[in-house]
C-alpha cells in the first residue's frame, strides 16, 4: 500500500473469501500498513484453507470478530451485505462494503443508518474510481457534456444473484454520477435475460439536469471482454481502454487559432504530410499508460484504511454508494417493463 498510509498498522478482517474476497485478504496480508487478523466464510473449509495460507485466524461468523478490529471488508454476496455490515457497524467497526452497497434501497438505508448511529466509517467498493485514468480525468477538471461507457465480459458464473446492471453497469453509473456532478433528469433503458433469470445485457441513455448526456452499455454474455470509457467536453476528448491499460487525451494545441486559418489553404494530402503541425500545434495529444505502482483494488483498500486511520471521509461514501444503487434500481425497473 502507498506511503501515505504509513503509521498505525490496521488490524483487519475479511468477511466472504470467494473470488474477490480472497483478493482482498491477500492484499491486506501483503500490505505494510495492515495486519490480516482473520477471515470468515460460509464455506468453512475454504476459509480454513485461506487462513492457513495467509497465517491468520478463522472466525465462525462475523459475530466472532473481536471488537478491537480496526476495519472489515464485507465481500459476501450482495443479498447478505446488510445482514453482515449492519451489526459490525453498530459495534463501531469500520466497513468497506463491496459494490453494490446492498440488494435494495431499504437494506442500503439500514447500512447507512447503522454507520450514522455508531459513527463508524462506511466505504463502498466502487473500485473504478481508483483507476489511474479516471483519477487523471477528475484532476483535469473537465466539465463532461457527453460520456460513453462500454463494459462487456464473458459469462463468469459469479454474481448470478443479481443482474448485469447491479453487477457490472453500476461501476460506470457511479463514474458517470461522480464526473457529471449533476442530477439525472430522464432515463431510457433496454435490456434482457440471455443466460440467467436476471438481465444479462443492458443499455441506458441518461440525460442530466445540466444538459449532459451519457450512454452506458453492459453485458456479461459477450465473447470477449471490453472496458472502454469516452468523455467529451467543450475543450477536450478523453478515451480510456481499461482492458489494454491505455488512454489518450486530446485538447486544443497552442497553435489552434492560427492553425485554423492555415487549414483553409491546406488540402488533405498536405495535412497528411504535416503530422507535427496537426498533432503538435493544432492539437495537443497526451498518450496515457494506465498503470501505476498500485492496482486499483490495492489503492482502494489503502484509501479505506487511511480514512479509518485519519478519521476523514472515504473516497466513496455510503451516500454515493446509495446514489449509484438508486439509479441502478430505476434502470432495472424500466428494463422490467419491456425486457425480453
Amino acid at each position: 500500500m502507498s506511503s501515505q498510509n504509513s503509521g498505525k498498522v490496521m488490524r483487519v478482517c475479511v468477511v466472504g473469501v470467494g473470488h474477490l474476497g480472497r483478493i482482498h485478504a491477500n492484499i491486506y496480508a501483503e500490505a505494510e500498513g495492515a495486519e490480516l487478523v482473520g477471515v470468515v466464510d460460509a464455506d468453512t473449509e475454504r476459509a480454513a484453507q485461506l487462513a492457513e495460507e495467509l497465517g491468520c485466524e478463522v472466525f465462525s461468523s462475523p459475530d466472532q470478530i473481536p471488537d478491537d478490529i480496526d476495519a472489515v471488508s464485507v465481500v459476501v454476496p450482495t443479498i447478505f451485505h446488510a445482514e453482515v455490515a449492519v451489526p459490525l457497524l453498530l459495534r463501531g467497526i469500520p466497513c468497506l462494503v463491496e459494490k453494490p452497497l446492498a440488494a435494495n434501497l431499504e437494506q442500503a438505508d439500514q447500512i447507512l443508518d447503522a454507520a450514522k448511529k455508531s459513527g463508524a466509517t462506511l466505504a463502498v467498493g466502487h473500485v473504478e474510481r481508483f483507476q489511474p485514468g479516471v483519477r487523471l480525468v477528475k484532476e483535469l477538471g473537465l466539465k463532461p457534456r457527453f460520456i460513453e461507457c462500454h463494459r462487456m465480459s464473458t459469462f463468469s458464473f459469479r454474481s448470478m444473484d443479481i443482474g448485469v446492471v447491479h453487477d457490472l453497469m453500476i461501476h460506470d453509473l457511479d463514474l458517470v454520477l461522480h464526473l457529471m456532478g449533476s442530477e439525472v433528469e430522464s432515463i431510457d433503458a433496454a435490456g434482457g435475460a440471455i443466460l440467467t433469470e436476471n438481465e444479462d445485457m443492458a443499455s441506458v441513455r441518461l440525460i442530466f439536469k445540466d444538459g449532459g448526456r451519457a450512454n452506458v452499455t453492459a453485458s456479461r454474455a459477450s465473447l470477449a471482454p471490453m472496458r472502454r470509457f469516452r468523455l467529451f467536453s467543450a475543450r477536450s476528448y478523453v478515451s480510456l481502454d481499461f482492458t489494454k491499460n491505455y488512454g489518450v487525451v486530446v485538447q486544443k494545441g497552442p497553435g489552434w487559432d492560427e492553425g485554423r486559418e492555415a487549414l483553409k489553404t491546406l488540402n488533405p494530402e498536405e495535412l497528411a504530410q504535416r503530422e507535427d503541425f496537426v498533432n503538435g500545434e493544432l492539437l495537443k495529444m497526451d498518450h496515457l499508460e494506465l498503470t501505476g505502482e498500485e492496482r486499483p483494488l490495492q489503492a482502494e483498500l489503502a484509501s479505506f484504511l487511511d480514512s479509518v486511520r485519519s478519521g476523514t471521509p472515504p473516497e466513496v461514501t455510503g451516500e454515493e454508494g446509495r446514489h449509484a444503487l438508486a439509479l441502478a434500481e430505476q434502470i432495472v425497473e424500466l428494463i422490467e417493463t419491456q425486457r425480453w
